[in-house]
C-alpha cells in the first residue's frame, strides 16, 4: 500500500499580518499575498525580495532587473497578534454563533 500524502492544516491566510522569525529576512513584517498549500509556502509583501532578470518585451521594452517577492516556508513566519502586536500561535474556538474561528493563543482575541 502506498503512503498517502496529506496536506497540513495551514493556520495563516491571505491578508494576515505576519512576522518572519527565521532566515535572511528575519524580523521583517508584511501582509500575506498568497498561500501555496501544496508546498507549505507563503508569499509576503515586501519580504524575501529576489532580483529577477527580465528580457525586453512589450511591457518592459528595455528589460532589466526587477525585485520580486519569493516564497517563504510557512514555519519561518508567525502571525502577529491583532491586540498586542507580538507574534502568537493560532488556535480555534467556537464563537457565540457556534462558528469555528481562529483565535490568538496569547491574548485570546479573535483573528479576523
Amino acid at each position: 500500500m502506498k503512503n498517502k500524502v496529506t496536506t497540513p492544516k495551514i493556520k495563516i491566510r491571505k491578508g494576515d499580518l505576519v512576522k518572519v522569525i527565521a532566515g535572511d529576512s528575519k524580523g521583517q513584517q508584511g501582509t500575506v499575498l498568497s498561500v501555496l498549500i501544496s508546498k507549505s509556502r507563503i508569499l509576503v509583501e515586501g519580504v524575501n525580495l529576489v532580483s529577477k532578470h527580465t528580457k525586453p518585451n512589450a511591457a518592459t521594452p528595455n528589460g532589466g532587473i526587477i525585485k520580486k517577492e519569493a516564497a517563504l516556508h510557512i514555519s519561518n513566519v508567525a502571525l502577529v497578534d491583532p491586540k498586542t502586536g507580538a507574534t502568537t500561535r493560532v488556535g480555534r474556538k467556537l464563537n457565540a454563533d457556534g462558528k469555528l474561528v481562529r483565535v490568538s493563543k496569547k491574548s485570546g482575541e479573535e483573528i479576523k
